[in-house]
């Protein structure tokens, strides 16, 4: 337990010497408080006649005829800046959902102000106080809250209801319910006390403010990075996507009616480099929670390490980057179930995921009919607005993205095989065809280079090189984060576990390398891939505390002298 939250007393208490009472400190009579015990989130169903269904239908129809205005939230105060952007749906680009104010150097400097200034409370409050915030976050969110957290999901990110369900509600609320559990665990960690003594740790906030930085492509990423430090009595400034603020900002209004104070995190998106110049050189800079490219975060590292004199203390940087994921087959697998694990894997989203799998390995010996499946699932695929259920797949989630990926498949027309999808059209929504490349080079580009759209590029090996292949899946890509094996032979799996042991951090078997729960698969990678922090789990929350160990002895010697002076 943290020292503070375990010393206090009834604020009536004399001094030692007799003298009038000090300042007041709250009498706790609670004991010794657990948090309730944390479950996975139900996904619900949305299937015709739900009532589930009738009411995120009716939330997106009313979200999709408002063009709302969102302000900065700092020191719990709305700032409009005047200097604007729009958020849009990405599968109807012309389609404005809501204008947003842009942060200045100015703004991020109130906002670092007003951590600063929050910090002095919220650093102070139990644990147990700072955990009830996002655990009445949750249920604000598993109740009423829910259809508009999807809702802005979906339209402005262009998630299909599953998608969005998974992500916006049970993984934000599985966040929000974990953490604290694994917080109650962390504080209870404590060391030996031998007789006379009392050795204790305090788990202290970091001295400063924690940067948050947040990506379009998971509102949940987005839920848990500014909050999880602050579960730990830091105060954040959050910087979220730009494609992604209308989901941010929802989020910003879950915890402010769950009960955050102001300034504990701060909300201001805006274009990312003069926040970041701004932030990044604060010398109360005390920690970075980061998912994004892996070229961003190497650039941030590295301004960090520059300015490393200017700081009160060693930054934290935690960061989940890019992936170049994998499905690897052995000749053993079942090819009906590989062929889901492909196209679920590749697809869903749109392939916007880290972990989305972009390249896949299967022998010749299964190819053909692998490859049948997948063509023809592929094929029966819908694509289109997410307000149309019967959808698998909606847009990417804007003009960069778009263009990026359409000029990937404009190679793959030229220097490799297009067996399905490979078409782009970008008038009136940013759709990319689900596509399957195949190619006979291991080195081709589409199986090293990270795409984060809906390609995946297939090998085919002869069934004779397994092993052979296992070292190419290995060295092929800069990345570890997500990967799979499939084989109904034990052995092959073994050999794959064994030869891909730090080719992921998230390694799984006979299953596609997407769709971590939380509690259940910690997630992160290594190598290019970021800091392995596994979000949704205590490795995680480690990073936003600074351990002080405290010796108090009972009966302390008296006499400097030990027993081996004396003489024989």
């Amino acid at each position: 337990m943290n020292v503070a939250d375990t010393m206090t007393v009834p604020a009536s208490a004399p001094s030692a010497a007799g003298a009038a009472p000090g300042p007041a400190v709250a009498a706790d009579f609670a004991g010794v408080r657990r948090v309730p015990s944390p479950h996975n989130e139900p996904v619900r169903s949305y299937a015709p006649g739900s009532p589930e269904k009738a009411e995120l239908k009716a939330r997106l129809k009313t979200m999709a005829a408002e063009r709302i205005e969102i302000p900065l939230i700092v020191g719990g105060r709305e700032i409009r800046t005047g200097s604007t952007a729009q958020a849009v749906q990405p599968h109807d680009h012309a389609h404005v959902l809501a204008d947003w104010h842009k942060a200045g150097p100015a703004e991020v400097q109130r906002a670092i102000e007003a951590a600063a200034e929050a910090r002095r409370e919220w650093s102070s409050w139990r644990w147990e106080d700072r955990a009830a915030v996002l655990l009445k976050a949750a249920e604000l969110l598993a109740g009423p809250w829910r259809a508009t957290l999807n809702a802005a999901t979906m339209l402005g990110q262009s998630k299909t209801v599953f998608q969005a369900e998974i992500d916006s509600a049970c993984e934000v609320i599985d966040f929000w319910r974990f953490n604290p559990h694994y917080a109650q665990e962390l504080y209870s960690e404590q060391p030996l006390s031998p007789a006379g003594v009392w050795n204790q740790l305090e788990y202290r906030p970091l001295e400063g403010f924690v940067y948050a930085i947040t990506p379009f492509n998971f509102t949940a990423i987005g839920a848990n990075l500014p909050t999880a430090p602050a579960l730990m009595g830091n105060t954040v400034v959050w910087k979220p996507a730009s494609s992604a603020v209308l989901s941010g900002y929802y989020i910003m209004k879950i915890l402010e009616e769950a009960g955050l104070p102001p300034g504990v995190i701060n909300f201001v998106p805006g274009d990312a480099g003069p926040i970041s110049d701004a932030v990044l050189s604060h010398q109360d800079l005390a920690g970075v929670h980061f998912t994004g490219s892996t070229y961003v975060f190497n650039s941030m590292w590295k301004t960090i390490g520059a300015n490393m004199s200017r700081y009160r203390s060693y930054p934290r940087i935690v960061g989940e980057t890019g992936g170049k994921d994998f499905i690897v087959a052995h000749a053993s697998a079942d090819p009906a179930a590989l062929a889901v694990a492909i196209v679920r894997g590749a697809f869903e989203y749109q392939g916007q995921k880290c972990s989305a799998a972009s390249r896949v390995y299967v022998p010749r010996s299964i190819w053909g009919d692998v490859r049948d499946r997948v063509v023809a699932m592929i094929r029966d695929i819908k694509m289109g607005h997410v307000q149309d259920f019967r959808n698998f797949m909606g847009a990417v989630i804007d003009k960069k993205a778009f263009d990026k990926i359409s000029e990937y498949l404009a190679e793959a027309k030229k220097t490799a095989k297009v067996l399905a999808g490979g078409n782009a059209k970008g008038d009136q929504g940013y759709f990319i065809e689900p596509t399957l490349v195949e190619t006979h080079d291991p080195d081709y580009r589409l199986l090293c280079e990270e795409i984060f759209g809906p390609v995946v590029t297939a090998h085919a090996y002869d069934d004779e090189r397994w092993e052979e292949t296992l070292a190419i899946v290995d060295r092929t890509s800069p990345y570890a984060l997500t990967g799979s094996v499939f084989a109904r032979d034990r052995g092959a799996v073994r050999e794959a576990a064994s030869a891909l042991r730090n080719s992921a951090g998230n390694f799984y078997i006979n299953d596609k390398p997407t769709g971590a729960v939380v509690g259940q698969q910690p997630f992160g990678g290594a190598r290019g891939s970021g800091t392995n922090d596994k979000a949704g789990s205590k490795l995680n929350l480690v990073r936003w505390v600074s351990a002080r160990t405290i010796k108090e002895t009972f009966v302390p010697p008296t006499d400097y002298r030990y027993p081996f002076l004396s003489e024989e």
